[in-house]
């Protein structure tokens, strides 16, 4: 039992120390952060991909959604991705029936929620941000599209 209590220690304190990296307790030059943009946005979001504010941004593609009540269930599935990610800066959703649903699950989270019809414009706003205060990307990101 003390080994395993030993264990989980030590996974929490990484798990701790990983949160830090982007949510409120800052992150380091030369980090890497995520935003992660539904599939019809995410050509044009990779094209804003790079460096700013001494970290690298990255987007992470998602699939591209079915119709009905399997969109609903994949918005949600692909929010909850982000969500679990502490690298995620960021959630890029195109306008449509999914839009809402991932938007309570992502703000709920902390991460900034943007609906757009241009990645490239959400891109630019969220560089901004990150080159105007990467010490805190997260917290930067939603100062900016909140």
């Amino acid at each position: 039992m003390p080994r395993l209590q030993a264990i989980s220690s030590a996974a929490l304190a990484a798990l701790a120390a990983i949160l830090a990296g982007c949510g409120a307790g800052g992150a380091e030059g030369g980090a890497t952060v995520s935003v992660y943009a539904a599939a019809p946005l995410c050509r044009e979001a990779r094209q804003g991909a790079g460096a700013a504010g001494g970290l690298e941004v990255r987007v992470v593609c998602l699939r591209p959604r079915g119709r009905g009540d399997s969109a609903l269930a994949a918005a949600g599935a692909d929010a909850r991705q982000a969500t679990e990610d502490s690298t995620s800066v960021a959630f890029l959703e195109a306008p449509g029936p999914t839009a809402k649903f991932s938007q309570s699950i992502v703000e709920a989270a902390g991460v900034a929620w943007l609906q757009t019809r241009s990645g490239a414009t959400a891109m630019q706003r969220i560089v901004k941000a990150i080159e105007g205060d990467g010490s805190s990307p997260r917290k930067a990101v939603l100062d900016e599209v909140g």
